[in-house]
């Protein structure tokens, strides 16, 4: 790496050092794209067993879900904090562990070529900055991948902040303009401030954007989808989500309106999913 991505790689895994991922996904509208994300995996994964890469997998909120259900899952991360989280979220289910978690760069995969059914970058490629780490990524991801396999690779939208400062309600915060500003104009997103609501170094693309990406290294794209749709911008998310009727509601809603393209504009993450 640069000079500029060893500093982005710093930020970034200080940021995730000095919160709590792993309790991310189980409030507010993190629910919803969890819920997704998993829709998105399940509808189209062959069924168990099959071996799955999960390369930025986090405190293994997936891996730990996929390994419940039979698959054999290699988790990696850049951030020690998370690959301790998985580890011991995997040690909570004795029975269906783990294949391996281990401290690591989803862009120098130690598997072995045309060794893995499945790849799942649900981080990597928003927190790589530069389009030529995230091409290597990609890259990374297909080598590894069978003939045949699927890979998950989600990206922020280049919009995503802009609706969130409307509906969080800080989109006034002159400390935010610059930030919103940039984000619009190229979708490096930079936080110079000490305030975390802000993120941390990411980048955000544009639907066709990331499709473009996953060509480039050789995939088929299958499907781009919005993960949470409109639904993450809901003004009482929480009474909804908590009402299995609407709940339900919301995500057939969501599901209808997933492909598309002013959607895909208005959801906070997009789902390619690519086939080798």
């Amino acid at each position: 790496m640069n000079v500029v991505n060893e500093k982005s790689s710093h930020e970034i895994i200080g940021y995730y050092s000095a919160g709590d991922e792993a309790s991310r996904l189980r409030t507010g509208w993190f629910q919803l794209e969890q819920a997704r994300t998993r829709e998105l995996i399940l509808r189209h994964l062959s069924p168990a067993p099959a071996m799955i890469v999960d390369a930025g997998g986090g405190s293994g909120p997936y891996a730990c879900w996929l390994a419940a259900q039979g698959y054999s899952v290699h988790l990696i991360d850049p951030v020690p904090k998370h690959v301790e989280q998985a580890r011991e979220a995997s040690a909570v289910q004795p029975q269906t562990p783990l294949a391996s978690a281990e401290v690591g760069d989803a862009r120098r995969l130690a598997h072995a070529d045309n060794s893995a059914d499945a790849v799942l970058l649900l981080g990597p490629l928003y927190h790589l900055v530069e389009k030529e780490d995230r091409l290597a990524c990609l890259r990374e991801a297909h080598r590894v991948l069978r003939a045949g396999g699927l890979l998950w690779a989600a990206g922020i939208s280049r919009f995503a902040s802009l609706f969130d400062s409307l509906s969080a309600g800080f989109f006034d915060d002159p400390a935010f303009a610059p930030i919103l500003a940039r984000d619009l104009e190229d979708g490096q997103h930079r936080n110079p401030t000490d305030n975390p609501i802000y993120f941390t170094e990411a980048y955000f693309h544009k639907p066709g954007e990331l499709s473009r990406e996953l060509l480039a290294a050789r995939f088929q794209v299958v499907k781009l989808a919005a993960i949470e749709g409109p639904g993450w911008i809901a003004r009482d998310f929480d009474r909804l989500w908590n009402d299995p009727a609407q709940r339900e509601r919301l995500m057939e809603i969501v599901r209808k309106v997933e492909s598309e393209p002013s959607i895909l504009g208005a959801t906070s993450h997009i789902m390619a999913i690519g086939r080798k």
